[in-house]
């Protein structure tokens, strides 16, 4: 009872805390908005980062599944962020990917597609556990002395031009210069500006999860087209438990990918490997959780508004076809550092319009063009038409055979 009595009274004296003005308020925690947090803090930005949920710096939840491929331009701002290396988990290189086309059942068509360790001088990406990084997240937020950590809390903010004021629940207020939406794919904050978005759906949902397989995956990853969706097989580091493991992200059609989730172990397993289009990590049986994530594309017509931006999910939403989504999150706030820290460096505004110009103008067209390219994928792959199946196959080993242009597709893809 005392120590309840105890927190309670830690609680309301931290609540009487007065906060500090900021340069930066970011909105949101995850991945992205925490990662931006711990760059800019480093680059000596004050900044305030307000997130919903409880940030405990020490959790360690269950292994529950899921995880991350982080692309090779990422993972460096990962280290500067100084995050990478606090992730207490290892990581696994991706250093070989092969694209297949076929149909559940079948072997793979015999004209592929492959992404070899010759076609770039390091790792196309790494994975790691989804836990991983929110565990290296939070103790970076907790512990980097530029940053005031706002959780569990919800703010009200009023943007004029001058500045933007945010006062939490609580009743404490402090001011900030820019505020960064980073509060995912159903954005308060982007609605609240009343930023227009775009939604494209799929009809696909795909099923999150991860596999323990009898033969070793020799850091490579799979994407194998399906009529009803991709399928992905993508290196995890193994256990003491299961020395070799894989991320799955099985796409199907909506209504049947929950089916197929919920189906037991032994005929969910079986279901995986009909997908596999070929048999080289042998038997596999599921492990942890299984998640479902219905499939849909968005993109708000603007990324800016009076002493705001947005980023990652709250900005844009991909097909997971190549693997790119939360890739493009971090490319958005690798582009708005450096305009950012350029800007702090010199005592410029960091919300003066024109700097929220140029982000807008360095990140919206590529990622639109990333999203049209998602989309065209997936809708050239995801059916069965014979005379499209022929074609996307042909077209597949054609770029097997152009090293020059396998190269330049993976340096697009590695966020160099």
């Amino acid at each position: 009872m005392h120590q309840t009595a105890h927190a309670e009274h830690a609680a309301a004296a931290h609540a009487q805390m007065p906060i500090s003005d900021v340069d930066v308020c970011i909105i949101g925690a995850g991945p992205v908005g925490g990662t931006l947090a711990c760059h800019l803090a480093q680059a000596g930005i004050k900044v305030a980062v307000v997130d919903k949920a409880d940030l405990p710096p020490m959790e360690d939840p269950d292994f529950d599944g899921r995880a991350y491929a982080i692309a090779a331009g990422p993972k460096a701002y990962l280290e500067e962020a100084g995050v990478w290396d606090a992730l207490p988990l290892p990581s696994c290189p991706i250093e070989d990917i092969l694209v297949t086309d076929g149909r559940p059942g079948e072997p793979a068509s015999p004209l592929f597609l492959e992404f070899t360790r010759e076609d770039a001088n390091q790792p196309f990406g790494w994975m790691i556990e989804a836990r991983s990084l929110r565990v290296a997240l939070n103790a970076s937020l907790h512990t980097t002395p530029e940053i005031t950590l706002l959780a569990p809390a919800e703010a009200t903010i009023v943007r004029r031009k001058e500045g933007a004021t945010v006062t939490l629940h609580d009743g404490r207020s402090f001011k900030a210069k820019l505020v960064v939406a980073a509060d995912g794919r159903k954005s308060r904050l982007r609605s609240q500006a009343g930023i227009p978005l775009t939604r494209l759906s799929y009809g696909q949902t795909a099923i999150v999860c991860a596999i323990a397989h009898e033969f070793p995956h020799d850091n490579s990853a799979l994407e194998h087209f399906l009529p009803a969706g991709p399928f992905a097989q993508l290196p995890l580091p193994g256990n003491e438990e299961h020395p070799y493991m894989s991320a799955i992200v099985w796409s199907d059609h909506d209504g049947l990918a929950e089916r197929f989730a919920a189906l037991p172990d032994d005929v969910f397993a079986m279901q995986l490997q009909r997908r596999m289009g070929n048999n080289r990590l042998g038997q596999v049986k599921p492990v942890g959780r299984r998640w479902t994530y219905p499939l849909s594309a968005q993109y708000a017509q603007r990324y800016t508004d009076t002493r705001m931006v947005l980023v990652g999910d709250a900005a844009h939403g991909i097909h997971p076809i190549a693997g790119q989504g939360l890739n493009l999150g971090f490319r958005d706030i690798i582009a708005l550092s450096k305009i950012l820290i350029a800007a702090h460096n010199r005592g410029k505004d960091l919300g003066a319009p024109e700097l929220l110009a140029r982000y807008q103008a360095e990140c919206r067209p590529a990622n639109m063009l990333m999203l049209a390219a998602t989309d065209v994928l997936d809708r050239l792959f995801s059916n069965n038409n014979p005379v499209l199946r022929f074609a996307r196959d042909v077209g597949i080993a054609g770029v097997n055979r152009l090293p020059a242009l396998r190269k330049a597709f993976v340096k697009h893809a590695m966020g160099l």
